[in-house]
């Protein structure tokens, strides 16, 4: 077990491989999502929050199995960790679609089942192996995308489906929904995680 470790009730075991702050993922000086840029301007401080929240994602599934990864919260809940990775990748692709028009295809969901996002994240090496090269390329994609615009008022082109009727969308509010969905499911992960192997930390 790694340092820190805390016994809570019979077969539970919290931890975290923090040795400074008892309360954190890992220690400060080793968190690859701290840096010492200054972010000044607006577009800076979005995309610097964006890069948090992907990095977060990926450290709370490291280290973890093809059936832990899609081991599920609670009954009736679909949610796993694979699925947040799936259903993010798929997030990245919907920002796109939304801002640009591209014919970006759902790379999950359908039709039949809408929550295929989910319910297809099965604990196959295959499975997760195709879930992360999804999420890997998306990811890519969004950030060519955003490389390519530097004025946040640009509007969608694409079909909008912010809001119950769609609405004109600003780039700056896409990438803050983007952040907020990521935020959101981050902390689903650090419950998700902690049910796994008991490991804690923001």
């Amino acid at each position: 077990m790694e340092p820190n470790e805390q016994a809570e009730e019979p077969g539970t075991t919290r931890w975290t491989s923090a040795t400074v702050f008892p309360d954190m993922w890992t220690d400060p000086d080793a968190d690859p999502r701290e840096t010492d840029t200054p972010v000044t301007d607006e577009r800076g401080m979005l995309l610097d929050y964006l890069r948090y929240y992907r990095l977060t994602l990926e450290m709370k599934c490291a280290g973890l199995d093809a059936e832990q990864l899609a081991r599920r919260s609670a009954p009736p809940s679909t949610m796993s960790l694979l699925g947040l990775v799936r259903h993010l990748a798929s997030g990245e692709r919907h920002l796109r679609r939304v801002m640009t028009g591209e014919d970006a295809p759902e790379l999950y969901r359908t039709d039949e089942d809408r929550e295929a996002d989910w319910t297809g994240a099965i604990a196959d090496p295959e499975v997760v192996d195709d879930a992360w090269r999804h999420w890997r390329a998306e990811t890519a994609a969004t950030d060519r995308y955003l490389d390519s615009v530097t004025d946040l008022s640009t509007g969608n082109t694409g079909v909008s489906d912010f809001g119950p009727e769609g609405a004109d969308l600003q780039l700056r509010e896409a990438l803050l929904g983007q952040i907020v969905e990521y935020a959101r499911h981050c902390g689903h992960a650090d419950l998700l995680r902690e049910r796994v192997d008991g490991r804690v930390g923001q």
